[in-house]
């Protein structure tokens, strides 16, 4: 199952997708799509699952990355069939036919094109990257190529929702230090803290002065959707041993 923003899917020659869980072919906790291979899943299975990817997506290269929860952004200007190409959390390119894509379980995937489809960008959307400004390293890529804010189109994917998010109070203060305005993020339920990593996401982005008519903000939540897909705070409450990356990829079709 494939789930799409509306607004990105409007740009001609742009295909992309947020992968749920289902499709492939891992087995027990990991059933089904798994791509983490950060995880203990079998690598011929995690193998298998990159190829469905790759076939659905018609793309001849998969380029995926170390994640590290930071704000560097690779700019993939040459061919790299490596699947993971470096330590960052993101990827920005004008290639063709060359997919490429971040892993989540509970955070942001964050998909980035321009309107006329030349560059394409997508970033993993925690909130320590978001606090980092990762965003605004991604939208400074497009402005490099004369791409400006409002040409840009971004889709923010399933990620965990506020419902599902218990944060600390050190962790409320350390956001709000950084931005008063961010006390907002926040909502006090039966003495417990919520925090919305989606409104964060969508601060950031308005911040860089991409339009709001431009932003699409999935309203799935990963940790509540057991049946569409993996969440690392779900394991952990579940006790479980391990858990699966959902995978987000975009792809610049040839004209």
């Amino acid at each position: 199952m494939k789930i799409e923003s509306k607004k990105i899917k409007k740009i001609n020659n742009i295909y992309h997708g947020f992968f749920s869980r289902n499709g492939g072919v891992s087995k027990g906790i990991y059933s089904s799509l798994n791509l983490g291979f950060g995880s203990k899943d079998r690598r011929v299975d995690l193998q298998k699952n990159v190829t469905i990817i790759k076939r659905k997506s018609k793309a001849n290269i998969l380029n995926l990355v170390n994640q590290e929860h930071g704000n560097k952004i690779i700019n993939l200007q040459k061919k790299n069939n490596k699947l993971k190409i470096g330590n960052a959390d993101g990827i920005f390119t004008s290639l063709s036919n060359n997919a490429i894509g971040i892993l989540t379980a509970d955070c942001a995937p964050i998909i980035f094109s321009s309107k006329c489809s030349n560059f394409i960008c997508i970033v993993h959307g925690g909130w320590k990257g978001l606090y980092k400004n990762i965003i605004k390293k991604a939208v400074n890529l497009f402005k490099k190529n004369n791409i400006k804010s409002d040409n840009i189109i971004c889709a923010v994917g399933p990620c965990i929702s506020q419902k599902s998010y218990e944060v600390q109070l050190s962790f409320k203060r350390k956001i709000i230090k950084n931005n008063p305005k961010f006390k907002k993020l926040f909502k006090l339920k039966n003495k417990k803290i919520y925090f919305d990593l989606k409104k964060y996401a969508l601060e950031k982005l308005l911040y860089e002065k991409i339009k709001k008519r431009n932003i699409e903000i999935s309203n799935l939540d990963t940790y509540s959707n057991s049946k569409l897909f993996y969440s690392y705070r779900r394991s952990v409450h579940k006790q479980e041993d391990d858990y699966g990356r959902n995978i987000s990829i975009i792809v610049k079709r040839n004209r």
